[in-house]
């Protein structure tokens, strides 16, 4: 369990980020067309992978805009985003902002990315979302780099998250 802040109230989420050197965990995730995502399905590539409770909150629309602009040129990197949105809203944001460069992945049917990645928040208002937080995968899956963003109203580190895909 990893205690952060919601407006500086403490609040839980149900378990830790994956360990870095360690294999990322697994995931079935639904895309826009409502298809399947697979972790297995980017590898060989560099995965920056963008945690948030919502895409319709301000900050988690900046972290999604701000790695569709930075990290999705990156070569052989793509950039996820992954909340427990519906995949209509994923497409909707992303029509409406120009989104081209970042594959939205909803949480939604199996809940269990984030049980596995420990980023379902367990206690407070936002209970049964997924916290904000930043996991990058090498190209061989192994966790190279984690933020679990202390304080939901705060951005990433979108410095430290884009080094270290270099």
């Amino acid at each position: 369990m990893t205690k952060i802040t919601l407006k500086g109230n403490q609040i839980k989420t149900i378990g830790k980020l994956p360990k870095i050197g360690k294999k990322a965990p697994k995931f079935k995730l639904t895309k826009v067309d409502l298809s399947t995502a697979k972790l297995k399905d980017f590898k060989g590539k560099k995965v920056l992978i963008n945690i948030t409770p919502s895409i319709d909150t301000g900050i988690c629309a900046n972290s999604l805009r701000k790695f569709n602009e930075s990290a999705a040129g990156m070569d052989n990197t793509v950039v996820l985003h992954v909340s427990k949105d519906l995949p209509f809203a994923h497409s909707r944001f992303c029509a409406a902002e120009g989104i081209e460069n970042v594959i939205t992945l909803s949480d939604f049917i199996t809940k269990k990315f984030g049980r596995r990645y420990g980023v379902t928040i367990k206690t407070g208002p936002m209970k049964g979302l997924l916290s904000r937080a930043v996991v990058i995968v090498d190209e061989n899956g192994v966790v190279t780099y984690t933020e679990q963003v202390p304080e939901i109203a705060q951005e990433p580190d979108y410095e430290a998250a884009l080094e270290a895909l270099k």
